[in-house]
């Protein structure tokens, strides 16, 4: 019994399973090491972004009086007015615990921008002095000059 002439086994270099899986293969390595590299570089902008955000975010805090107790701001608009007229008397502080307003015109509280409404019927220098929690204190004054 033959069954014909004897079959030759396929040389392995010439199977076409083996070609297309090496080109998929190289082709998923080159679009990995895209994505990678892709994440690397987002991951590097994300970090100067954050570095950024944290130096912005501390000019900030620093501009609001940072850890110091600080009066940032004690005027009058306007500074000068006629007898009953009212003025705003405007203050900001900052990392105080209390304030206290000489002479008392009304409630006050920290505030990194506050202002009240004052009719002062003479000259009147009104003194706003701020305490922190370790009992330090500053001062500073007003003059409002009445015609």
């Amino acid at each position: 019994m033959h069954s014909g002439p004897p079959q030759k086994a396929k040389a392995a270099l010439k199977n076409p399973l083996l070609y297309t899986s090496l080109a998929l293969g190289v082709a998923l390595l080159y679009v990995g090491w895209i994505f990678f590299g892709r994440w690397q570089e987002n991951r590097a902008l994300e970090q100067r972004a954050a570095e950024k955000r944290r130096a912005a975010d501390q000019q900030t805090v620093e501009s609001l009086g940072g850890k110091r107790l600080e009066i940032q701001s004690f005027y009058a608009s306007p500074g000068m007015v006629r007898r009953g007229e009212t003025v705003q008397l405007c203050y900001g502080v900052a990392n105080a615990k209390k304030v206290k307003l000489e002479p008392p015109v009304g409630p006050v509280w920290p505030s990194y921008s506050r202002c009240l409404d004052v009719s002062p019927t003479k000259y009147t220098t009104y003194t706003l002095t701020v305490e922190d929690g370790q009992g330090n204190s500053k001062s500073a004054t007003l003059t409002i000059r009445v015609r």
